[in-house]
């Protein structure tokens, strides 16, 4: 067993998030088996991350405030501390914090081999983030 050091807390990149979000790292594979990452993510009020997809999926597990989720194509849903969202393969959706709400989740996701952890795209406009 090992205790691991606590990596210090990163700002995310604006090229994927729209408003003010950091990142504590969890989790990450540490041997050529393992594919598990996993994060607690905060967000501001407002603040979302921009279109994106895990080719593995992804689950979210609100710990605390109120998210906005939505796949492309669905309808934007509210979320609450201690619900959980799963976003399948491939799946292109967006996730972040109510206009009124700091919001905090743990993410869980698996890198395939060699491959990448998500395929970002567009940020969510105003008119999307607000479409519920």
């Amino acid at each position: 067993m090992d205790v691991v050091p606590t990596p210090p807390t990163v700002k995310n990149p604006p090229e994927w998030f729209t408003g003010n979000v950091w990142l504590d790292p969890v989790a990450a594979p540490r041997d050529a088996e393992q594919r598990m990452s996993a994060g607690l993510v905060r967000f501001a009020p407002g603040a979302r991350t921009a279109w994106h997809s895990h080719p593995l999926g992804q689950t979210l597990r609100i710990i605390e405030g109120t998210a906005l989720v939505q796949a492309r194509g669905g309808a934007v849903v509210e979320v609450h501390a201690g619900q959980t969202v799963y976003s399948p393969p491939g799946e292109e959706h967006w996730h972040g914090a109510a206009p009124d709400s700091f919001m905090t989740h743990l993410a869980l996701w698996e890198t395939p081999d060699g491959g990448e952890s998500a395929s970002w795209g567009a940020h969510v406009t105003d008119e999307e983030y607000r479409a519920r």
